[in-house]
């Protein structure tokens, strides 16, 4: 069981006003996205890790997943590490949340054939009807997930974007085809347990030269440029969509944390501290 003990505030991704600054790269009213506390005021003493928001014409909401962090991740592991090739065959694992959507947008977009799985009936239609992928399923009525990929995936899986570990993936090992590739953004079922699940699998990466890769999206932000310029256009001509779960007020952290781990939010979860 993962433990906290809090002696300073929490961090994590979020979108600021400059008040003042001795910076020479930043001025009072710039507009910026990176690490920060869960406070309504921080002070940040290295400027390499915030970012200068130059688009204000989308919602300043998107630079906390979209345009930020999220979106990087999803954009590095699936353009970078994947390596992708128009009509291949993608799976997304919590295809449903802030990283997980935007990889299966960006396979369609490229011509890919994409299946997502998400947590519930809900989950599921999100990513056929509004993110627009080939098939999804909800992982939770799958008894056999080997027989669950199978179906959807009878000639196997290129590329696996893997987010939940432990039996996904020893389920994906066994379907993916020769020269496959995975990125491995997270392992949400591993988060809290005592003693990491074992996966049975692995030997199948051999004769398949499947190539399996971590991902922290640090090692990519000198893509970022890049990656604002192929994404800006997508938003503006609607050709990609993101759903955001969005919580009023700082008090309301602690509930929307805890709800990460048990399916409950929608999209990418946030926490509005000022409207300012």
């Amino acid at each position: 069981m993962l433990k906290l003990y809090i002696v300073q505030p929490i961090m994590g991704y979020g979108v600021a006003k400059v008040l003042d600054s001795t910076h020479p790269d930043y001025r009072k009213g710039d507009l910026v996205w990176g690490m920060t506390g869960w406070e309504e005021y921080s002070l940040v003493p290295a400027s390499d890790r915030l970012f200068k928001i130059q688009h204000t014409d989308v919602p300043l909401t998107y630079y906390t997943g979209l345009l930020g962090m999220a979106g990087m991740t999803a954009y590095a592991g699936f353009y970078e590490v994947c390596s992708p090739k128009k009509g291949e065959y993608v799976y997304v694992s919590a295809a449903s949340g802030a990283v997980g959507q935007l990889v299966g947008q960006f396979a369609k977009l490229l011509g890919c054939y994409v299946v997502g799985s998400a947590g519930s009936k809900d989950k599921v239609e999100l990513l056929k009807n509004k993110f627009g992928f080939d098939a999804a399923f909800n992982y939770k009525e799958e008894t056999d997930l080997d027989a669950a990929l199978k179906r959807y995936f009878p000639e196997g899986i290129d590329i696996y974007f893997e987010n939940v570990g432990g039996k996904m993936l020893d389920a994906v090992l066994l379907n993916m085809r020769v020269h496959g590739r995975i990125a491995v953004c997270g392992m949400i079922s591993e988060y809290n347990n005592d003693r990491p699940e074992p996966v049975h699998n692995l030997m199948y990466i051999i004769g398949k030269r499947v190539r399996m890769e971590g991902l922290l999206v640090g090692d990519f932000y000198h893509l970022y440029p890049k990656f604002v310029e192929m994404l800006i256009p997508y938003i503006k001509e609607g050709k990609i969509t993101y759903v955001e779960d969005i919580a009023e007020g700082l008090e309301s952290a602690p509930a929307a944390l805890i709800g990460l781990f048990t399916g409950r939010n929608v999209g990418k979860q946030l926490v509005v501290v000022s409207h300012d």
